[in-house]
């Protein structure tokens, strides 16, 4: 099947013209590339968290292929939904999944369904995509959607998946992208206090202390499901350190700073 944009026009403009001006006036042109096991990139509207997610991207050397993990806003489909054929369009044209890695996916996945109906009126995938064909014309993608369960899951899922690169021997040549906003609607300075203690579990790689502060804290990050089987995934993959790249909250570009998103780009290598 072909997935169809279902946020164009309203995270992100609806022509390819309009699209990749708004994206090019994010770019960090002065950007060192490096090489990322993962990253974590938001996926509001772009006029919103548009700088954040582009300047992460700028610091990556890009691969072939992504497997992006985002959460279910919708509630539809299966709690963990892989598709593992087809294609996604956007305005910059179409990306076909990795057929081959999807099908491995699931085969060696005790967790992950088949399910194309979790992914048709996702944003958190769809919104990432543009930014990647930004900066490099043909890749591949495997889309898993995820909803919240308990760790025990999250870790058989990252284990899972990581051993299924690694018997492939394709863990170089594949880049994990966890989906995720963080806080939301609330004052500036508490969303900021709130995100600055999620980003710094994720700074350490430390999985079990980004699910305990958000429970403590109350923090209302919408991926963080998908950012802790990324970290599981990482961590299994040899990843050693983590870079916050950019945090910016929704107020720097509404002005309203009494309730804001906050945003979040990390590289992990």
């Amino acid at each position: 099947m072909i997935r169809e944009p279902v946020v164009s026009g309203q995270f992100y403009p609806g022509s390819a013209q309009g699209l990749r001006k708004q994206i090019e006036s994010f770019v960090d042109k002065n950007a060192k590339r490096e090489e990322a096991i993962a990253a974590v990139l938001p996926h509001a509207g772009y006029v919103y968290s548009g700088r954040v997610a582009v300047e992460t991207v700028s610091c990556i050397n890009l691969k072939d292929t992504f497997i992006i993990l985002g959460p279910n806003h919708t509630g539809r489909g299966e709690a963990f939904s892989i598709m593992t054929d087809g294609s996604w369009k956007t305005p910059l044209g179409e990306i076909r999944i990795d057929e081959r890695l999807a099908k491995e996916i699931l085969k060696d996945s005790g967790y992950l369904s088949q399910d194309s109906d979790a992914h048709l009126y996702e944003h958190s995938i769809e919104v990432e995509l543009p930014i990647l064909q930004y900066f490099k014309s043909d890749f591949k993608i495997v889309p898993i959607v995820v909803a919240p369960q308990e760790k025990r899951t999250y870790e058989r899922i990252g284990t899972e998946l990581a051993g299924t690169l690694k018997r492939l021997n394709i863990q170089d040549k594949v880049i994990i992208i966890a989906s995720s906003d963080m806080t939301h609607y609330e004052p500036q300075e508490q969303a900021k206090n709130k995100d600055m203690q999620a980003i710094d579990a994720i700074l350490k790689l430390d999985y079990d202390l980004l699910l305990e502060r958000i429970a403590n804290l109350d923090i209302t990050m919408c991926g963080y499901v998908p950012v802790t089987i990324m970290l599981v995934i990482a961590k299994a993959m040899g990843a050693k350190k983590s870079t916050l790249i950019k945090y910016e909250t929704s107020g720097q570009a509404s002005g309203d700073y009494s309730s804001v998103v906050g945003y979040a780009g990390i590289i992990i290598s």
